[in-house]
C-alpha cells in the first residue's frame, strides 16, 4: 500500500531522460624527434631508444640508422605531458654522459 509520499512521487510525468553527454575531444599528440649530430655515438643512441621508448634493441638499431641517414626521425608520439618528460629525460641522459644529442618535440 502506497503512502501519501510514495503516492506525491509517483504522479509526476514518466519518461526516458535523454541527456546528451558532450563529446570531448581528444587532447593532442606530440611527436619525439631524436635529429643527428656528428658526436654523438651510435650505441648511447640506441642506449637512449632502448631506455626511454622501450624499443628492443633491434628496433633501437634500426631507428638508430633512420636518425642517422636522414637526421631526425620521430621516435614516439605521445600526450604533451608524456613527450615533454621524455624530451626531458633524454636531454638531461644526453647532457650528463656529456653528449650534444637533440631531442625535440611538436604537434602531429
Amino acid at each position: 500500500m502506497l503512502s501519501a509520499d510514495d503516492d506525491d512521487r509517483t504522479d509526476g510525468e514518466t519518461g526516458v531522460a535523454t541527456k546528451t553527454r558532450p563529446r570531448t575531444q581528444r587532447p593532442p599528440l606530440y611527436k619525439v624527434l631524436l635529429l643527428n649530430d656528428d658526436y654523438t655515438p651510435m650505441e648511447f643512441v640506441v642506449h637512449i631508444l632502448e631506455r626511454f621508448f622501450g624499443m628492443t634493441h633491434a628496433q633501437a638499431f634500426e631507428l638508430m640508422l633512420v636518425v642517422h641517414k636522414r637526421g631526425v626521425a620521430v621516435v614516439g608520439v605521445f600526450s604533451h605531458e608524456v613527450a615533454e618528460t621524455k624530451v626531458a629525460q633524454v636531454m638531461d641522459f644526453a647532457r650528463r654522459h656529456q653528449h650534444p644529442l637533440q631531442c625535440t618535440m611538436e604537434k602531429e
